[in-house]
């Protein structure tokens, strides 16, 4: 048996990048997955990849910020397969400005994506976790659901020019921690990850202008300097970004039952880089 088999997981931000390689992850180890992203065709691709590997795949498009995508994200895990065990809220994109260049619309964004998307989708999520724990204690049963949170280094040290996107990282953190302790008499495990330098779109070394993707009304300058890549690179202690596979692999180890007895965590998944 693989550890995740009968589990159904739902994984935002995972048509691309770190998200795409937490589904392909967590299929690969049996469990079905709700994939999401705001554009149709790398959401059905991720679907399709997960099929390939002879996994159970969903998708639900759309962007996380919506009003109603909690309901619809979680609603899809319970339609399609009749239970939900695993959140992961991964989606999520940078606007960065030093604090004086940043305006208030920058900052309420960051906040929206990275803190108020995944607590409406938690929100969602509660009533089916609440009522499955009812039922298994009934039954002298205990069975525990996971949650897991994406974060940066940047909430826990900092870095000029992020003071938007470090403020919404470092709200779930709290968020975190504090589910933990309201969620733990539902046998609900809530930890966060704090990512460091991992090898995406975001971050990809351009030479010359940035590439643009379009989210919302906004274009999203994707990609850093050559030079500032390989100046990070070098202040990495294990000497190399990280892959998305990696980075996937961190947020497996919080979905399986060896990790029963770990919540309200934050690990920094950096390759030993602080900040």
């Amino acid at each position: 048996m693989s550890s995740l088999d009968g589990k159904v997981a739902i994984v935002s931000g995972s048509g691309r990048g770190i998200g795409r390689a937490m589904a392909l992850k967590l299929a690969s180890e049996g469990a079905a997955v709700v994939i999401n992203d705001i554009d149709e065709a790398p959401a059905a691709e991720a679907k399709a990849a997960i099929e390939a590997i002879g996994g159970r795949a969903t998708t639900v498009v759309g962007d996380v910020t919506a009003a109603d995508f909690g309901d619809r994200f979680v609603g899809a895990a319970l339609n399609e397969f009749g239970r939900l065990d695993i959140v992961i809220n991964n989606a999520g994109y940078a606007l960065d400005n030093l604090m004086q260049k940043a305006d208030s619309d920058q900052f309420e964004a960051m906040l929206d994506v990275h803190a108020a998307a995944p607590f409406r989708i938690l929100k969602a999520a509660f009533p089916h976790f609440r009522e499955q724990a009812r039922i298994e204690a009934e039954n002298g049963q205990e069975i525990f659901r996971k949650v897991v949170n994406i974060s940066s280094i940047v909430a826990l040290a900092g870095n000029p020019g992020q003071v938007s996107y470090s403020a919404g990282k470092a709200a779930i953190i709290g968020m975190t921690r504090t589910l933990a302790k309201e969620w733990g008499r539902y046998k609900v495990n809530v930890n966060a990850i704090a990512y460091g330098v991992i090898q995406t779109r975001i971050v990809q070394p351009v030479a010359g202008d940035k590439p643009a993707v379009k989210i919302g009304d906004r274009e999203i300058a994707m990609g850093i300097p050559e030079k500032l890549h390989q100046a990070i690179s070098a202040q990495i202690p294990i000497g190399r970004w990280g892959t998305p596979e990696e980075a996937a692999n961190a947020a497996y180890l919080f979905c399986t039952p060896e990790s029963n007895f770990i919540s309200g965590q934050v690990i920094t998944v950096a390759g030993g880089a602080t900040g």
